[in-house]
Parts: C-alpha cells; sequence; structure tokens
C-alpha cells in the first residue's frame, strides 16, 4: 500500500482534486501523520508549482508556418504519375506475357490427339456435347518441355521486373529525390 508508486499516485489525485472526499479525508490524515507522505507531498507541490507558473513554454516565432513553407517550396514536387510511368515498358511486359500465353496454348493445342470424327458413343465429339473426357492431358503437363517453357518464362518475367525497377532507381537517383 505505501509503496512509492502507490504514494506519488495518490497525492497527484489528491492535489489535482480526484477521488471521493474519503480517500482525500484518508490522504489528509497520512500527510500529516506521516513524514514520508509529507515529503513527497511537498516535492509535488513544488514540481506542480514550477510547471504551472515559474516554467516558461518556447513559442515559435510569428514567421515559424511562412518559414517552413518556404522551406518546403524549394524541393523538388514529384511530378503526377503520367509522366514518370514509361507506357512502352508497360505494353512491352504485357507483350510478353501475351507472347507466353500464345505460346503456351500453340504448345498445349499441338500435344492433343485430334481424334477422327465418329459418331459413336466413345468419340471425343459426339452430336449433343464435347466430352472432354477423352482428352489425354497428362502428356501436356507432366511433359518436360512444358516445365522447362513455364520455367524460362518466369526467369524472363524476373528479368523484365528488375530491368524496369533498376530503371525507376535510376531515374529517382538522377531526379535528386
Amino acid at each position: 500500500m505505501n509503496k512509492p508508486e502507490n504514494i506519488e499516485e495518490r497525492l497527484w489525485d489528491y492535489i489535482d482534486g480526484a477521488g471521493s472526499a474519503e480517500e482525500r479525508l484518508f490522504v489528509e490524515q497520512l500527510i500529516a501523520s506521516n513524514a514520508a507522505w509529507k515529503a513527497r507531498y511537498q516535492e509535488l507541490l513544488e514540481l506542480q508549482d514550477l510547471l504551472s507558473h515559474r516554467l516558461e513554454l518556447d513559442e515559435p516565432s510569428m514567421r515559424f508556418t511562412q518559414n517552413i513553407m518556404e522551406a518546403i517550396s524549394k524541393h523538388h514536387i514529384a511530378p503526377a504519375a503520367k509522366t514518370y510511368i514509361n507506357k512502352r515498358i508497360i505494353w512491352s511486359i504485357a507483350g510478353f506475357f501475351l507472347c507466353c500465353i500464345i505460346g503456351f496454348l500453340i504448345a498445349g493445342l499441338a500435344q492433343v490427339h485430334w481424334t477422327g470424327g465418329s459418331t459413336t458413343d466413345n468419340s471425343l465429339v459426339n452430336l449433343n456435347k464435347i466430352n472432354l473426357d477423352k482428352v489425354d492431358t497428362s502428356k501436356f503437363f507432366n511433359n518436360t518441355y512444358t516445365t522447362i517453357f513455364m520455367m524460362v518464362n518466369v526467369v524472363l518475367g524476373l528479368v523484365a521486373l528488375d530491368m524496369y525497377l533498376r530503371g525507376r532507381k535510376r531515374r529517382a537517383i538522377g531526379n535528386g529525390q
């Protein structure tokens, strides 16, 4: 109960006028009877007086806001996004991925074994519906060439991303940002 933190907290509540009348009366009695409480109360009263009356706060000058705004205006303002995004890079990345998708589809379609059309129930294409269960996709998805093709595409995509980010970084350093 008489820990230094608890004493200080209760004394601050007493000085600030917080708490019930019973608590304030109890703290008053402790200040009157206990020397440690009385000494701490005097210290806190001096600190309260120093903070409220004797300590002058530094105020900024009258031109403070204007000085800050002038300092900010000297710096280079970043241009709009349209001016620093190179549309050729965006179109080249889109073209790269479009070519990859087309190449993937061509490779896939080249590996499908097309069978002659027949009207039996076992055919790939029936007159009423398309039966995709007959298409053998295991050769397509388990193929070594497909795996190599996808790995090359991923590496080329990462190289293109690296080139774009390095160019962007060079432009940012060149502009002094």
